[in-house]
């Protein structure tokens, strides 16, 4: 989904966003962004990495 937006379209979107918040939030926006997303990594990692430890449990 996010291939087809292309580079004009992600200039539009960071102007709408520019326009909404204004440039003094747009850091903090973004700081929130990434530490989210650090978060979901995280999370899901902890997940296969247990997944990995159960199945390895089951073929002792």
């Amino acid at each position: 989904m996010l291939s087809n937006i292309g580079v004009p379209g992600l200039i539009l979107i960071l102007i709408i966003a520019l326009v909404i918040f204004g440039p003094s939030k747009l850091p903090e926006i973004g700081k929130a962004f990434g530490s989210s997303l650090k978060e979901f990594k995280k999370a899901t990692g902890d997940i296969m990495s247990d997944d990995e430890t159960k199945n390895k449990n089951k073929d002792e």
